[in-house]
């Protein structure tokens, strides 16, 4: 690795940088609700001219956080174990030309990256090269390099079985492309499937949701222009399709995400907020049964931003909504078609049209609860202070009712309880309460406002609680 020739400082995107909290809704010229700004990067700092897409790795060896960000001319990447003071570790530049789009995967410690630009490929890059970087920024190589295909829109890769599904190539009419990787700088030609056309990204599963018939099996759910698609890849040889879904007022079906059961695919149409006029628009699908899948219901948001990529952690959906920013949405109860906006990051102050500026993407699956916003104006990292904090639920401890309005009983089975204390969303201590070792209490906790709040009980374990 050599060291980056480029006049790259950073200045105060990395020097001395502080956290900057939302405070009536805006935070360092950011309008905010409940996120507070770690950091943030600017393009032309990682020598590119744009950002795109992103993903985020931990390192297994010391739980080090590192988030990956696409550019028009490469990959850069970040230690960010010391969220404010985040380090450009450096750039591996683009296999072939640059362009706008660019995507990337982490499995088996290792970054797997295509690109629309010709003769790309897939590129393979050992994340733990990371641990030694002693003097950041430097320019990184790939590790292996896989040309079976030239220029592909998008990357999905399922870490249980060890597949790479490249989506949107030249192959296979824009279907999925299979790459198996489980040597990850040996990447294998695997097949493809191709009858349902050009695939715009994709979630790939070893399922384990409410339909038995698929249990244990490898399920691909594509994003195809104007439907949802379910494959059975598990035979790499023979895929074989299940079912298509399809919605109302469909411009351009571009990504989704499933929920944690499996029951529910929350999707995106890119182009509908344009087309039609909408705010921006979720469409959810009930996927329970896979032969038979069936649009839901729609949630509208509270802007007309055009959506992007989402993701589901727990009871939230991250969505990148482009001049909207990060737009986070409260799932807990979409099985009863209840969604609500829990927070957002506006990367772009002054402007929530509808368009493709802003905000491409969101990684929201660190422990540490840092989330990830990539896009035009580069790279940010925000953090909920609530979400932030691990939701430990040991099981000698139980709160309830749950939602509650004035009472809340707090018990344990073994460990004696000594202290409890209640946040708020901004991470402020609302409620707080010491006693002598009872293994029962019954707290009035009349004075809180409605709303979510995490309950810390003895200063460790943690359990998040509803305030109606």
């Amino acid at each position: 690795m050599k060291k980056i020739t480029l006049i790259i400082t950073l200045m105060a995107s990395t020097v001395a940088f502080a956290q900057v909290p939302c405070s009536g809704g805006n935070a360092a010229g950011f309008p905010c609700d409940g996120f507070n700004l770690q950091f943030d990067v600017p393009p032309g700092a990682m020598g590119a001219s744009a950002a795109n897409d992103s993903w985020g790795w931990t390192d297994p060896q010391d739980g080090k956080e590192y988030a990956i960000i696409g550019l028009d001319n490469g990959t850069a990447f970040f230690d960010i174990s010391d969220p404010v003071n985040s380090v450009y570790l450096g750039k591996l530049d683009t296999h072939s030309s640059s362009t706008i789009w660019r995507d990337v995967k982490v499995y088996d410690n290792h970054a797997f990256i295509v690109s629309e630009a010709g003769g790309h490929g897939m590129q393979v890059f050992d994340l733990t090269r990371l641990r030694n970087v002693n003097n950041p920024p430097e320019v990184f190589t790939e590790d292996a390099h896989y040309n079976a295909f030239g220029g592909a829109h998008n990357i999905a890769i399922n870490e249980d079985s060890g597949f790479a599904y490249v989506i949107g190539s030249s192959t296979f009419n824009g279907g999925p492309h299979f790459i198996d990787i489980s040597d990850p700088t040996n990447p294998v030609a695997a097949g493809g499937y191709s009858l349902d056309g050009y695939s715009h990204d994709a979630q790939i599963v070893t399922y384990n949701g409410p339909d038995t018939d698929y249990q244990g099996r490898e399920i691909f759910f594509g994003s195809n222009t104007d439907r949802l698609v379910i494959v059975d890849v598990t035979d790499k040889s023979n895929p074989q399709p299940i079912s298509i879904a399809t919605y109302p007022n469909t411009s351009y079906t571009h990504q989704g995400w499933l929920t944690e059961d499996q029951s529910i695919f929350i999707a995106g149409d890119e182009i509908d907020e344009l087309d039609i006029g909408f705010n921006t628009r979720s469409i959810i699908f009930d996927v329970s049964d896979l032969d038979n899948p069936d649009f839901s219901f729609e949630f509208f948001g509270t802007t007309p931003a055009t959506d992007h990529n989402g993701y589901v952690k727990g009871d939230y959906f991250y969505m990148a909504s482009y001049s909207g920013g990060l737009r986070v949405l409260d799932i807990s109860d979409i099985a009863n078609q209840n969604v609500s906006e829990f927070g957002y990051f506006d990367t772009i102050p002054g402007s929530n049209s509808p368009g493709f500026n802003g905000s491409w993407n969101v990684y929201p699956f660190f422990a540490s609860g840092n989330i990830v916003i990539s896009g035009d104006e580069g790279f940010f990292l925000v953090q909920n202070p609530i979400l932030g904090l691990e939701d430990v639920v040991a099981g000698d401890f139980a709160i309830y009712p749950n939602p509650t309005k004035n009472i809340l009983t707090v018990s344990s089975s073994k460990e004696a309880i000594n202290e409890v204390a209640i946040y708020n969303v901004l991470g402020q201590v609302v409620f707080s309460k010491s006693f002598a070792n009872n293994f029962s209490e019954t707290l009035n906790i009349s004075n809180l406002n409605s709303g979510m709040y995490l309950v810390k009980i003895n200063n460790t374990t943690t359990k998040r609680l509803i305030v109606n």
